[in-house]
């Protein structure tokens, strides 16, 4: 076996690619990571800035994130209570990093792709006879 076969094998057995690739599992948590790119905002900031979110996914999410180091919370000793949700370290480097250049490559290709999943069955795509 070579170094590169080793590599290759550690890498798929290795639950740290699977823990990096389950932050794109949930919908939400992706998008809820891009609007805090600017930095912190309270909840209700957050679903305005989103659209189209709950506010129980958008609580799930947060959850998710402060779970995952990705995200941290911040309340406040005001009356009301005020919280803001910002980007933690981890979290910037996961949204400047690879989230920035997937947001790069989807507005590169993302007319291609809805094109073909509105086709129905994609250009290549396995068919069963």
């Amino acid at each position: 076996m070579t170094d590169h076969d080793t590599h290759r094998h550690e890498l798929v057995a290795d639950c740290r690619l699977r823990a990096a690739t389950d932050l794109l599992t949930h919908t939400w948590d992706p998008v809820v990571l891009a609007a805090l790119r600017a930095g912190p905002r309270r909840r209700r900031e957050l679903r305005a800035a989103i659209g189209g979110i709950s506010d129980k996914v958008l609580g799930d999410s947060l959850q998710r994130l402060l779970a995952g180091a990705l995200v941290e919370r911040h309340a406040h000793a005001e009356a009301p209570p005020r919280v803001d949700y910002a980007l933690t370290a981890l979290g910037r480097s996961l949204v400047e990093g690879p989230l920035l250049a997937l947001g790069r490559w989807a507005v590169e290709h993302g007319a291609e792709l809805l094109e073909a999943q509105e086709d129905g069955v994609g250009r290549g795509a396995v068919r069963e006879v």
